[in-house]
């Protein structure tokens, strides 16, 4: 079946968090693809929707079942149905699990530069941020283990919220640094907790690793967090799911999870997952991925001729190039906030994501090649304006 990801969708007037922008805009910024949503998706939902009572619902056995086949096909991964628990979405999930699991004044490790709402889900529940900040060198980032492990020895360190593939850098982590990680979490007995919700999502020639697939040793210590949201861009559908082998581990979780209320799905949510992790989807992702690489090789090619002065990182998974303008501004936020009241252009400031991002900026290219040429249009004018 052929896939038309150069359509353009008109989002206005549907409540769209990322389309509620000014006139003549351009928002390439929140982690939330235009394409239409891969037509199976669409199918069952038009099938549920004749039925029209929308009631409480329960989690079929089928729900687990989807998962499990998913990481099995795509991944050579092989998860258990018991370990699988449903929730309403990895963020959620992630500040629920840091409540149960967690104690109010203990320190949570992230690697920065790191999604921002992770500082959120920590500080909002009471507990400490311990952000142990990635080396950036020469374009590529590593992980300075000596600090990592300095911050995971410290006896309030209970938690590490871990980000695979990592977001906002790009980066799909090779199961060294996992396994080195994973072990460092045993050692100084903290919970790993892995946010996997951009792993379909990688570039052409690039294989995710599961957090969960390394060792039993790791996986005993480990919760990770899935959800089809971000491949199949139906977020707002509110479907996820909690992947824990610890039995022990498993059931504080689910308690907490239950008493969070975010354990119940939506009438939607089962059956968007179970439609999305099928053969079809699968396929569908593929012919995403080779769109995502067209437009992304644009975007670098582009700015590599015509503004050689801003550094790309050719990041290896999510739909988010990670940019590097140390050489124009120390100040992402401002340089945002003009470029976006200047050309409309509408991306996300590097500083939010701490660590040694002040003078980055992320870009949503998950979207028609019509807009992303739109868009580096828009940029290159300003860039070479000031």
């Amino acid at each position: 079946m052929q896939y038309n990801f150069d359509k353009e969708i008109d989002r206005s007037n549907t409540n769209s968090e990322k389309w509620n922008i000014s006139k003549n805009e351009l928002p390439m910024w929140v982690a939330d693809m235009d394409f239409e949503v891969y037509p199976g998706i669409v199918d069952v939902m038009k099938k549920r929707i004749e039925q029209p009572t929308f009631g409480y619902n329960t989690i079929p056995s089928s729900f687990n079942e989807s998962i499990i086949n998913w990481w099995l096909n795509r991944y050579n991964t092989k998860l258990e149905s018991s370990w699988i628990m449903f929730s309403t979405g990895v963020i959620p999930s992630i500040s629920s699990i840091i409540r149960k699991v967690t104690d109010i004044n203990d320190a949570v490790v992230v690697l920065s530069p790191v999604y921002n709402i992770f500082y959120n889900s920590i500080s909002n529940n009471g507990r400490k941020i311990l952000d142990s900040q990635m080396i950036y060198n020469d374009g590529k980032y590593s992980i300075d283990f000596t600090d990592l492990e300095s911050k995971l020895s410290l006896p309030e360190t209970s938690m590490m919220i871990f980000c695979n593939p990592h977001n906002p850098i790009g980066k799909v982590w090779d199961r060294d640094t996992l396994k080195k990680i994973g072990e460092l979490c045993i050692k100084h007995d903290v919970i790993l907790l892995s946010d996997e919700i951009h792993a379909d999502v990688t570039a052409l020639g690039i294989t995710y690793n599961p957090f969960i697939s390394i060792s039993s040793e790791i996986s005993d210590k480990l919760i990770m967090c899935i959800s089809p949201t971000k491949t199949f861009n139906i977020a707002g559908l509110q479907t996820s799911a909690v992947v824990i082998p610890n039995d022990k581990l498993r059931e504080r979780v689910r308690s907490g999870l239950n008493r969070d209320e975010i354990a119940e799905p939506n009438t939607f949510a089962i059956q968007a997952l179970e439609a999305a992790y099928t053969y079809d989807g699968s396929v569908w992702v593929d012919k995403l991925r080779h769109y995502l690489h067209r437009n992304k090789r644009y975007i670098i090619d582009r700015l590599n001729m015509e503004i050689p002065e801003v550094k790309i990182i050719d990041e290896e998974g999510t739909y988010l190039l990670w940019i590097d303008l140390s050489q124009i501004t120390n100040d992402s936020k401002l340089y945002c906030d003009e470029l976006r009241s200047t050309t409309g252009l509408y991306l996300n400031p590097g500083s939010m994501y701490g660590g040694n991002s002040g003078s980055f900026v992320r870009w949503n290219f998950a979207t028609s090649l019509s807009r992303i040429e739109d868009g580096v249009d828009r940029f290159i004018k300003f860039v070479k304006s000031n």
